[in-house]
């Protein structure tokens, strides 16, 4: 078939959840809470960090801000779509809108783990070089990183992208998930591709990887540089949240890329996983563990003079 690919298969059909429409209408409630849950969160501590100089000065808060800004991108890359598909009998996408779909969701994903990555770096000088923390941390090396994240992300997600449109797609056409993903997209193509999938899965698999291990070895070294239990004890606390994040985002991401493109039949719960829940429960561990945060949010809510208008009426 020498015909382009945009020609000859011009829309996507998505597998979803279910065909029953009592079970699409309690997972259209369940998602937009969220979706929802995940804007309010993440907005408020962009808000909080944004608001409050302290934290704005801080690079760990400065790189929390922005983990919040990728992680309402991500989830609104898929979600969006997946909650009108609930209320569709047909869910499909055009071949244009599927393959925007894909470099974003690689966009964003990528970013977010080079982020990630960095916030490692910066707890490992705060906890192991304090006293040069504010020279080596500046809001300079601060912006860099992040600009260097999106950058990343963008590469990452450019070579995705280009591999799966060069890849010609006769039908079938069901995409067995509720996004367009490579995995997925790429089985539907009609040539063999056993060596972009090997180039894909180095590609996503050893990304996601490699910043795991990273990632780990990181908080690792923390905990054996320090010596006094106390230290230890303190840092752990610390570090905690992050290896929570690291473990909810890296683990389903390593299932999902780092093995060939066989379909199990948790992938789809696995994807909700990391496309959905993790979006939200990112704001919601940090700001549950952190006294600063939670502080410089109660002094937004009182500068706001929601509290006093409640207590006048």
């Amino acid at each position: 078939m020498n015909e382009n690919q945009t020609e000859v298969v011009r829309e996507f059909v998505l597998a979803g959840f279910s065909q029953t429409p009592a079970i699409e209408a309690a997972l259209f409630v369940l998602f937009l809470f969220f979706y929802v849950t995940t804007w309010v969160c993440n907005v408020l501590i962009m808000l909080t960090v944004a608001s409050d100089n302290c934290l704005n000065s801080s690079p760990m808060y400065f790189l929390l801000g922005n983990l919040s800004f990728l992680d309402l991108c991500y989830s609104t890359v898929t979600t969006p779509k997946l909650l009108a598909d609930f209320l569709e009998n047909e869910k499909r996408i055009m071949y244009d809108q599927c393959i925007v779909q894909l470099f974003f969701l690689h966009f964003v994903g990528a970013a977010e783990m080079f982020l990630l990555t960095v916030m490692a770096y910066d707890r490992y000088v705060a906890i192991c070089r304090p006293l040069h923390y504010t020279t080596v941390m500046s809001r300079r090396l601060c912006c860099f990183l992040v600009a260097a994240s999106w950058m990343g992300g963008f590469v990452h997600s450019i070579v995705q992208t280009i591999l799966t449109i060069h890849l010609p797609f006769c039908g079938p056409n069901q995409v067995d998930n509720f996004f367009c993903d490579v995995p997925p997209v790429i089985k539907l193509a009609c040539v063999d591709t056993f060596v972009i999938e090997l180039l894909m899965v180095s590609n996503s698999g050893l990304l996601s990887t490699s910043s795991f291990v990273v990632l780990i070895s990181s908080y690792a070294t923390i905990l054996v540089k320090i010596r006094s239990k106390e230290g230890r004890q303190k840092a752990l606390s610390t570090c905690a949240s992050h290896l929570m994040v690291v473990t909810l985002f890296f683990g389903p991401c390593i299932f999902i890329y780092a093995r060939p493109f066989s379909t199990f039949s948790v992938d789809k719960l696995v994807s909700v996983l990391y496309n959905v829940v993790t979006p939200m429960l990112n704001p919601l561990i940090y700001t549950l563990r952190n006294k600063n945060v939670k502080s410089a949010m109660q002094k937004l809510w009182d500068r706001s003079g929601l509290t006093r208008k409640k207590q006048e009426t």
